[in-house]
């Protein structure tokens, strides 16, 4: 075994997998990972199960030092700098970080959430069946909270299998793609066309319980109060404030706010990966568009080993360039004979 210790990490940033399922009619929370194909990515690299446990890494930055041999570890997600020993290493690549090394990642860009998967993936006692970190109910393993400088993994060591890269899909832009409802009824025409029409924002003061949507105030045709009901990842609960809220993983499982719409599950990803005070908008489709694009969306989960690359590098020997002529023809300002024009007699 070896170790994969915390050297430094930034706030929002916990081990997260596939979620904890089966059990939301007791009341517990599903939490995982808030883009699942980014986690199903890093962990396809390693040949892990595609919603393996994976160490989530919030939009600040982080380093991870490898101990008592190598470990071989995948990035995903949110773009940001990442280098070891001042090496860059590239996103969605598997890296090899040997022993005494540490892999620094930056803070991300154009996006929140990047993913560290390990080989092996991270050990853990299940809790009700997944290692999955509710910070607010104390669930979760091998820490029930987020990260901090510190910690650290008991993994398996190295394989020194061939590095890989994955070709993902572009990301796709564009609005966030909604269902109309459940309770849709409870806003007027006025107001479904406001929440549609309108840019929105999301707030510094959201979580992976919920983003807080910055834009114009809804409101309700009957009040904010109905009978509670169950809740899904992407429902968007509008409260008394008229200012609503897009229910994220670590969501209560029912609420009792009229829910004007619901992120499609394709989207939800996307939204989880808009940076706080980046503008957005929303667009409604149907029900049987929103099944279509579920179906895709778990397709391009399976098919992922086929997006699989060998990650091959070419070293460079700068010496050799040094004394190479790569211009085809090259010139010394201390030797007149390589450039002085002699005339002919």
């Amino acid at each position: 075994m070896s170790r994969l210790v915390v050297a430094s990490i930034g706030p929002a940033s916990s081990v997260q997998d596939g979620g904890r399922l089966g059990a939301q009619r007791y009341g517990l929370t599903v939490s995982g990972a808030m883009d699942r194909l980014s986690l199903a990515a890093a962990n396809t690299l390693l040949g892990n199960e595609p919603f393996a446990a994976s160490v989530e890494i919030g939009p600040f930055g982080a380093a991870f030092t490898a101990r008592d041999g190598a470990v071989r570890v995948a990035i995903s997600g949110a773009p940001r700098n990442a280098d070891i020993a001042g090496n860059p290493v590239a996103m969605d690549t598997s890296v090899t970080v040997k022993d005494g090394e540490t892999l620094t990642l930056g803070f991300a860009r154009g996006g929140a959430f990047t993913y560290l998967a390990i080989e092996g993936a991270i050990k853990g006692e299940p809790v009700f069946g997944s290692l999955a970190v509710n910070a607010r109910a104390g669930l979760g393993s091998p820490y029930s909270r987020p990260l901090q400088a510190g910690d650290e993994f008991s993994v398996d060591a190295a394989s020194g299998a061939g590095e890989l890269r994955i070709e993902l899909p572009k990301p796709m832009s564009g609005p966030i793609r909604v269902v109309l409802g459940p309770q849709d009824d409870e806003f007027d025409d006025a107001n479904k066309a406001l929440f549609l029409g309108s840019e929105w924002k999301i707030s510094a003061t959201s979580d992976r319980m919920g983003y807080r949507l910055e834009g114009p105030a809804i409101k309700h045709l009957h009040g904010h109060n109905i009978v509670s009901d169950g809740t899904v990842n992407g429902s968007i609960q509008v409260p008394g404030n008229g200012s609503p809220i897009a229910l994220m993983m670590d969501r209560g499982t029912s609420g009792g706010y009229p829910k004007i719409a619901t992120v499609i599950t394709a989207d939800v990803g996307r939204l989880a990966q808009t940076s706080a005070g980046t503008a957005f908008r929303f667009r409604a489709v149907s029900m049987a568009e929103a099944q279509d694009e579920a179906r895709k969306f778990a397709q391009l989960i399976r098919n992922l080993p086929d997006r699989l690359r060998s990650a091959d590098s070419v070293a460079l020997n700068i010496e050799a360039l040094s004394d190479a002529n790569v211009a085809g023809y090259a010139v010394s300002a201390m030797d007149a004979g390589t450039w002085q024009v002699t005339a002919e007699p």
